[in-house]
């Protein structure tokens, strides 16, 4: 009795060359041998196929953030720390990528807000020899991997513009092996590499941009110990006020002194509301330091070096100049965009908690120190029935704020016309009078808010995703 085989469509073969065939055996063989296939046993460990027809952007970031063990921000399931494709949104509803994919400034803006360093390279901003080079030095190693945007056309494949890692690469061919995440529909194959740049140097219709590719790696230290920036699509329009109406607005006001330059800065009738809730508190994921077992919250002595730091820089924050005129200017102010309540804005920080967290049950707000003015919010985090918790502390609004004006950039402040203020103001912003660990908490700030605006406008260009690798 005969049964029917599952429907595959033919690899178009030429130009590709199927991994598992004879040939590509040999392509594969000659290429581990001259070091082009470090990174090919990692991301093999970790390859999947995509779950639906639009998720080959998440499936492949999803892939590569496994292969570099980058830690999720909540658990999976139980104790496994695993990322899926439903993780990976950009504050869009998911049912969008379900129905449209991602873009490349989409894809480079997730990567970036789920802890990986990336460059991205578009193929208008790079040539076929500087991806040539960048795919021989990816390849010798274990620690960055690269991703291919491409329309499939280019390869006679069926479908439009896909994703897909790149894990190795034939230099006597000068062919490179696409695993590719749509595994229902083709198989891994080589295809020659001046072909895949142009399947990479095609327009995606949908942003009017051309592809190109992407080198993710681990970064060597934890992005943020304080602060991010809200990944929401609705704080797009609060990143292009601040990168680029707040200086015009500036230039335009007669502002006298710190206290009128906040006010325009939180209360222009161009600024968009709601600026407390730009800036996320990154809080300690208390998923992290859970026993699966057992159901006890232990931290571990990494988790309470980190708490120990928070204190630390939230501490710093408090100790400067600004912190003290931006409470002052608070104090003052009654518009409702900063009077929310101190105890509702407590229990939303704890939700924020409990959401990282992925146990929305096992947080609990336990006690309260004063939420408004110039104190910092403390909360006993307890895990379940167990009185084994530890203390949270969760910045003030007057906190949030210092953090948003100190990362902003300093040609926010060019336009001012009273040249005293303009001095005040340089002095009291700058990076170099503050400590090295406040310094990197605000330059991460600063580069996540002119990431958020360009990687939302498909606008990525090398300087705004990250430092270079090679």
């Amino acid at each position: 009795m005969s049964f029917p085989g599952l429907p595959r469509i033919a690899l178009p073969s030429p130009p590709a060359i199927a991994f598992a065939s004879i040939e590509g055996k040999r392509l594969f063989t000659e290429a581990l041998g001259n070091g082009n296939m470090e990174g090919f046993f990692e991301l093999i460990s970790y390859y999947q196929s995509q779950t639906e027809t639009n998720y080959c952007g998440v499936s492949t970031l999803a892939m590569v953030l496994n292969t570099l063990a980058i830690d999720p921000p909540k658990k999976w399931k139980g104790r496994w720390s695993w990322y899926v494709e439903s993780m990976l949104d950009s504050g869009e509803p998911f049912s969008n990528i379900k129905s449209e994919g991602i873009s490349f400034g989409s894809f480079v803006y997730l990567a970036h807000c789920n802890g990986a360093q990336i460059e991205a390279f578009r193929t208008s901003e790079s040539t076929v020899d500087d991806f040539r080079k960048c795919v021989i030095l990816s390849t010798c190693k274990q620690d960055c991997h690269m991703i291919s945007s491409y329309h499939r056309a280019g390869f006679k494949q069926e479908g439009k513009g896909h994703f897909s890692p790149i894990g190795g690469y034939h230099a006597g061919r000068d062919m490179v092996l696409i695993l590719d995440v749509a595994r229902y529909k083709y198989p891994p194959h080589w295809v020659p590499l001046t072909l895949l740049w142009g399947a990479m140097d095609t327009i995606d219709e949908e942003t009017g941009q051309r592809r190109g590719y992407m080198i993710i790696s681990k970064p060597s230290r934890a992005p943020s110990i304080l602060y991010t920036l809200s990944k929401h699509v609705g704080w797009v329009g609060v990143a292009k006020y601040l990168v680029d109406d707040l200086p015009l607005v500036l230039k335009s006001e007669d502002v006298k002194d710190i206290q009128s330059l906040l006010r325009v800065v939180c209360k222009s009738s161009s600024s968009p509301s709601n600026f407390e809730e730009f800036i996320n508190w990154v809080v300690l994921q208390v998923g992290k330091a859970e026993d699966a077992y057992g159901g006890q919250s232990c931290l571990s002595s990494e988790d309470k070096a980190r708490l120990v730091l928070k204190e630390k820089v939230l501490k710093q924050v408090q100790d400067t100049s600004l912190f003290k005129h931006v409470t002052e200017f608070l104090s003052s102010e009654k518009s409702k965009s900063w009077s929310r309540n101190p105890t509702t804005y407590g229990f939303w920080e704890a939700q924020i908690s409990a959401e990282k967290s992925g146990n929305s049950k096992g947080i609990k707000r336990k006690g309260w120190l004063e939420a408004d003015g110039e104190k910092a919010i403390k909360v006993t985090v307890v895990n379940g029935n167990s009185e084994n918790g530890f203390d949270q502390v969760l910045p003030s609004r007057n906190c949030i704020l210092t953090a948003l004006v100190l990362a902003l950039s300093p040609k926010t402040w060019s336009g001012i016309r009273e040249k005293k203020l303009s001095q005040d103001i340089y002095n009291l912003v700058s990076t170099e009078t503050i400590p090295t660990s406040l310094q990197q908490e605000v330059l991460h700030l600063r580069g996540e808010l002119q990431l958020l605006k360009r990687c939302h406008e498909d606008k990525v260009v090398e300087e705004a995703v990250g430092a270079s690798m090679f």
